[in-house]
């Protein structure tokens, strides 16, 4: 492994990156992280344990599932910007991130084993809790490589690898619960988690890391706070594509975390065969949004525009919830939610271009995308609770349509959270 000097970001040239030239095949296992770890966090969450709560107790399931979302998304709040931080100051043998990637893969397994297990409520808190600790920090220390490791002049097209290789992990996942037998729980945690455990120790041993040399200033309290901080008045851009970030994510989120249950609710699929039509759904929503990303990334690159874009995706995705929250049967749910797809692909084709445009310079990259990163996992904790007085709402079963009806509220919020952006067309 070879030994380089940490130098301040800041005082590199445009394409020039802090660490050593890479190995033949470190880019594939790069890519094949974000893959496994998308895999675990995406397929546990999204399709593994709604399942153990449909199949454990029928009657408390939403509210079962909104607190242990709760509890993670709070937990990945607090440990993403804080390891990713520690990561910057790591002064060991193996590398900055290295020790991050392994120690949290190997640690988010202790949690794979505890859900796959688990009978009770507490139990899955406590594995999910430990899931999101774990490869949380394998998380952080994946993504900062983007700067530490990846040149400016490839690193939308290695972004752009790693974001179809989430898109393929969510339909891989889905596809994955739906085949794995319905009375053997510990294969629905236990073969993604192992996959996304190996994928990550592949990159471990593919990654020369950076090994920092001179010793970190000494850490304060201040140093801690100012690791969840960007003064919104300094920085306001930043703050407000920050704030449009967020508000999509909670709109997708609004739906999606509890997709399975409105599928076997709603449209009356019984929850044996759920994980299939499940499946079904993520693959068309997924399918449109690859498709909706790369028509309107060649659009956005060619007129330089990204704000009319944001707009664009804030109305398909309202029109396509509004279908999907009054659809009669699968068929229109499918096409429903194949639009809300493309709505998303459309954002996200100029979602990273837009943040990088209004990104402040830092030093310490782990701490700064740690911040990026919030407006992901602050809906984590914010959608869950959200979510237990509106599915309450009538007080006869679970009420999606005001979930759906939030949905469409804070995607039309972040589509207005664009309009203050002044350094972006």
């Amino acid at each position: 492994m070879s030994q380089t000097t940490l130098d301040p970001i800041g005082a590199l040239g445009p394409d020039v990156i802090p660490g050593s030239k890479q190995p033949r095949g470190f880019l594939f296992t790069f890519v094949a992280a974000w893959f496994g770890l998308s895999l675990v966090l995406s397929t546990l969450m999204g399709a593994s344990i709604p399942k153990v709560f449909a199949f454990l107790d029928d009657s408390t399931k939403g509210v079962n599932l909104s607190i242990v979302a709760a509890v993670g998304g709070f937990v990945v709040i607090v440990i993403t910007p804080l390891f990713g931080r520690l990561s910057d100051r790591t002064m060991s043998r193996l590398g900055k991130r290295r020790p991050w990637i392994l120690g949290g893969a190997l640690a988010g397994l202790v949690g794979v084993f505890l859900l796959a297990f688990s009978t009770e409520l507490w139990q899955v808190i406590a594995g999910w809790a430990i899931v999101q600790t774990g490869f949380g920090a394998t998380n952080a220390a994946v993504h900062a490589l983007l700067a530490d490791q990846i040149r400016m002049s490839i690193r939308a097209r290695v972004s752009a690898a790693a974001s179809a290789a989430n898109a393929i992990a969510l339909i891989f996942g889905s596809l994955l619960i739906a085949a794995l037998p319905n009375e053997q729980q510990w294969t629905w945690f236990l073969v993604p988690g192992l996959i996304g455990t190996v994928f990550s120790v592949l990159l471990f041993f593919r990654l020369h890391d950076i090994v920092r040399t001179d010793k970190p200033a000494p850490w304060r309290w201040s140093d801690v706070l100012s690791t969840y901080w960007l003064n919104p008045v300094r920085y306001r851009d930043f703050f407000w594509a920050w704030a449009c970030r967020l508000f999509v994510t909670m709109s997708i989120l609004t739906v999606s975390t509890y997709l399975l249950f409105f599928i076997i609710d709603r449209l009356g699929v019984p929850k044996e065969e759920a994980s299939g039509v499940f499946a079904t759904v993520l693959i068309a929503f997924t399918l449109t949004s690859i498709l909706t990303t790369i028509l309107f990334g060649w659009i956005s690159d060619r007129t330089g525009r990204r704000k009319v874009i944001v707009w664009v995706s804030a109305l398909l995705s309202a029109g396509g919830l509004i279908i999907a929250a009054l659809s009669p049967d699968l068929t229109t749910f499918l096409i429903a939610m194949a639009l809300v797809g493309g709505a998303q692909g459309a954002f996200v084709s100029v979602d990273i271009a837009m943040m990088t445009e209004v990104l402040p310079t830092f030093d310490e990259a782990g701490k700064d995308l740690g911040i990026v990163s919030l407006s992901f996992q602050v809906p984590q904790v914010l959608v869950p609770v959200i979510a237990i007085p509106l599915l309450a709402i009538g007080g006869t079963g679970e009420n999606y349509s005001a979930l759906f009806i939030a949905a469409i509220v804070f995607g039309v919020l972040g589509g207005l959270s664009v309009l203050p952006i002044k350094s972006v067309r």
